[in-house]
């Protein structure tokens, strides 16, 4: 059986490893499908055959006279400049073009990314358009005309243009109007989007290639972000269908369509998220990783209308773009947010795995902590104080049970040597020996597996919970617990090779040095000569510390005081077993083994 000292770094390796592997596969139930909100319904689709494609590509017409916008009554052609509008709320603010309708900036007031804002629509070399639409399916490119404004009250507006089908493009000529309304809340990060096509009685249907049209949300969440590591962040893409949480996967060589009409989907990121909810009959969900210039991985989710047999259609999307915390999204199954939507199960975005329970009640006492210091790294560390001092009764019965294992260990050599050839023997002899000394061998691991759980909840607490999001600890050094600390960042451009670090960060040694010190204090004498117990003692931290490098700070500070603590906790159960300790080496003194006579040749 392993000593206390192999057993921490054991418990560590289990910690960083099993964290990514349960992390997308223990989930708790899904509840059911929840039914769609009442919403105008959108175009009926009869069962009639649907219009020719389009083959040509659209072509502008100008607006009906008396139609245009702003006091241009009477304007031939359609804009021919941008118009940008702000929509400020008590959350968010937004910026919107009139070039194809979109999104250009989405920024959450209440959280930080650096000296802004976090920007939801991040851009790359080029400015950002989100909430796109192309007439036809996934190749199709999204518009960038200039579209009409209608600013119909503080948080709602329209975007609108006519477009034709010109003569020669293999359908019948017809002319169309396209809407897209954006209708916001004063206290929610959630919006509606309706998409309305108008082709009167000029157009039989809307099939341009296969599709009415696209609506796309890209090319990536924010906030920026250097790489996507799983540890600093990460990008998910989850659908919501029956009840049930799937993670999608992404091939671009070949675009997964999903038609199984989800009742969501979205871009899950670490602290962020990203969440469509269609409100039609059909569609299909895709999402992409095509690369974007400027951005290290982009993130898209594409919703498909099918083609329309109808010369109308205003379909109505909601969209979700804010923090992935519970007690936000959980507003969207109480029913207690600005659009009364119930029971949609958003909070499936951010699943919490079979330790949730737990992990609630460490972050109920980290806040707990948090109110009566308030900073968070304090808060960490005596979090990390309370959990040692609950467990101690296990530390110190492992503890006993090592003292009991050191007192029985020379007989127990005693009978490896005198039955090495013959093993069946050799078991018998030592389930008698552990029967009469009434000891059991697992003892002294059973008290250190029974807190594996709370390794787990903490290490997805400090690496995970999104308040330590630019949350300082010690100012200047240690600015935000969700990210790594540096004491010295290279300049600009220059990353070590093969490593690829950008700043010398002092966590990491201090990690090292904390398990190196725990470990040569710990370690029994019968240790010191064993080849093993020194590679455990001095190779593994060494691995550890290129491992825990890029972790966030907030994620070591917990492992650094965690070692320092256990360090005091086994010195003073030492020196309370002391006594008992050498009162049981005398009374089974090591036994003199001869050696054996070599044979002669």
């Amino acid at each position: 059986m392993e000593k206390n000292t192999i057993l921490a770094v054991v418990l560590s390796i289990v910690v960083l490893v099993a964290f990514y592997a349960v992390q997308g596969i223990f989930f708790p139930p899904a509840a059911p499908a929840p039914p769609a909100p009442s919403v105008p319904s959108a175009v009926s689709e009869a069962p009639s055959q649907q219009p020719p494609p389009v083959s040509a590509p659209l072509q502008e017409i100008p607006l009906s006279e008396g139609t245009a916008a702003d006091g241009a009554d009477g304007e031939p052609d359609g804009p021919q400049t941008e118009q940008r509008v702000t929509i400020d709320t008590e959350l968010l603010t937004v910026i919107l073009s009139s070039a194809g309708g979109d999104v250009v900036s989405w920024k959450l007031k209440e959280h930080n990314d650096k000296e802004d804002f976090v920007e939801m629509v991040l851009s790359g070399d080029s400015e950002a358009h989100a909430f796109t639409l192309a007439f036809g399916g996934l190749n199709a490119q999204p518009l960038t005309s200039f579209f009409y404004v209608n600013r119909i009250s503080e948080y709602s507006l329209e975007f609108y243009r006519d477009f034709a089908i010109p003569s020669g493009s293999g359908a019948s000529p017809g002319r169309f109007r396209l809407t897209k309304r954006y209708d916001f809340k004063p206290a929610d990060y959630m919006f509606e989007l309706t998409v309305s096509l108008d082709g009167g009685h000029s157009m039989q249907g809307f099939n341009f290639g296969g599709a009415a049209y696209t609506l796309a949300f890209g090319p990536q969440i924010g906030p920026g972000f250097e790489k996507l590591d799983n540890r600093y962040d990460y990008r998910q893409y989850v659908t919501y269908t029956n009840g049930k949480r799937k993670q999608e996967k992404v091939n671009n060589s070949n675009p997964v369509i999903i038609a199984t009409r989800p009742a969501w989907a979205a871009i899950s990121g670490k602290y962020f998220t990203v969440i469509a909810i269609p409100y039609l009959a059909q569609y299909d969900i895709n999402f992409s990783e095509k690369p974007e210039p400027g951005i290290p991985s982009s993130s898209r989710i594409n919703i498909i209308r099918p083609a329309l047999n109808s010369p109308r259609t205003a379909d109505t999307y909601r969209f979700y773009l804010g923090p992935k915390t519970q007690d936000v999204l959980g507003l969207y199954n109480n029913g207690n947010n600005a659009f009364g939507l119930k029971d949609t199960q958003l909070l499936e975005v951010a699943p919490s795995g079979i330790l949730s329970p737990l992990e609630k009640a460490l972050k109920w006492l980290l806040l707990l902590f948090y109110r009566i210091v308030p900073n968070y790294g304090i808060a960490i560390i005596l979090l990390t104080l309370f959990v040692k001092i609950v467990f101690f009764p296990l530390t110190k019965k492992s503890s006993e049970a090592t003292l009991r294992m050191q007192a029985v260990a020379p007989r127990i050599k005693e009978l490896q040597t005198k039955y090495k050839d013959n093993p069946q023997k050799l078991n018998t002899e030592m389930a008698a020996f552990y029967k009469k000394e009434g000891y059991n061998p697992l003892s002294g691991c059973l008290p250190m597996l029974l807190q594996i759980p709370i390794f787990f909840a903490m290490y997805n607490l400090f690496n995970n919970h999104f308040d330590l999001r630019g949350a300082m600890f010690i100012p200047r050094w240690i600015p935000d617990l969700s990210l790594p600390e540096a004491i010295w960042n290279f300049p600009s451009g220059v990353r070590l090779p093969i490593l690829g670090w950008t700043a010398l960060r002092l966590l990491p040694f201090m990690y090292v040095g904390s398990q190196l010190l725990y470990g040569k204090v710990t370690q029994t004498p019968d240790q010191q000569n064993n080849s093993q117990m020194k590679m455990m003692l001095y190779v593994m931290p060494i691995m550890f510390f290129f491992i825990l490098y890029e972790v966030p700070s907030g994620l070591l500070i917990y492992w650094i005081f965690s070692n320092l603590l256990t360090l005091v906790q086994q010195l003073a159960i030492n020196k309370y077993l002391a006594p008992r300790r050498a009162a049981a080496m005398a009374a089974n003194p090591e036994p003199v083994i001869a050696p054996k006579k070599k044979k002669r040749k």
